[in-house]
């Protein structure tokens, strides 16, 4: 019998998974996509999935990440070119006492968002979860489903590589 109960045990509730995932899944969400409205359409859509295939999800955590970040990729696979147009309208650069500081700074950051921008998908996602969702290696493997010397590895040579292309378009972190 405690082999019973212990099965039951190891599945939460519906409301209780959505009490618990809400808010990680939206940061996730909002990394990949980069806008608040967006990120809750993503994680509505996921709640509304898992509820349909309820009974069959053994792992809820796990299946609504991996929902999240497909609906996610998948929506910014239709809507490029208007994420690209967004992103750029909002680059307007701020007064500053000496202009050519900011120009070269705002070069250097058009610059760092377009290698970015090339990298391939779960690169982009490690990149974003690590810097703009402030998360930690083993967070980051939970979500990617890899291991946390991998995560480490590999943030550890994108960065090298993004370093490496960035002084060969003559972009230096030392001038500050």
């Amino acid at each position: 019998m405690p082999l019973s109960r212990n099965k039951s045990m190891t599945k939460p509730t519906l409301e209780t998974v959505f009490e618990n995932e809400e808010s990680p899944l939206l940061r996730y969400a909002f990394g990949i996509v980069g806008r608040r409205e967006l990120a809750e359409e993503m994680v509505q859509d996921a709640f509304l999935k898992l509820h349909e295939h309820w009974e069959e999800v053994e792992i809820p955590r796990a299946w609504l990440f991996r929902c999240v970040r497909n609906l996610s990729l998948n929506h910014l696979r239709k809507h490029q070119r208007e994420i690209s147009d967004d992103m750029a309208a909002e680059k307007i650069p701020a007064p500053d006492e000496r202009p050519d500081e900011e120009l070269g700074r705002l070069e250097a950051v058009g610059m760092i968002q377009m290698l970015v921008s090339e990298m391939e998908t779960r690169d982009r996602e490690m990149v974003s979860m690590k810097y703009f969702q402030d998360l930690k290696y083993h967070e980051i493997a939970e979500r990617l489903e890899m291991s946390v010397g991998n995560v480490g590895y590999r943030l550890h040579h994108l960065l090298k590589q993004l370093a490496a292309r960035l002084r060969k378009a003559g972009v230096d972190g030392e001038s500050r």
